[in-house]
């Protein structure tokens, strides 16, 4: 299972995209999208200031 993205939260500020390995996330519309390309590391979720993402 993919990271998931609270939308309600993201302030899409680009922490993710910057320090996800598989280069999975990226930033639309001011949210983090993640992509089918997902390791699952967790590496996001450990940088998400807002905890807006979850695995």
């Amino acid at each position: 299972m993919k990271a998931t993205v609270d939308k309600e939260k993201c302030i899409g500020c680009g922490q993710c995209v910057d320090i996800c390995p598989a280069e999975a996330i990226k930033v639309d519309n001011d949210i983090a999208v993640v992509s089918d390309e997902c390791i699952e590391c967790g590496a996001c979720v450990d940088e998400c200031p807002t905890e807006a993402i979850s695995l």
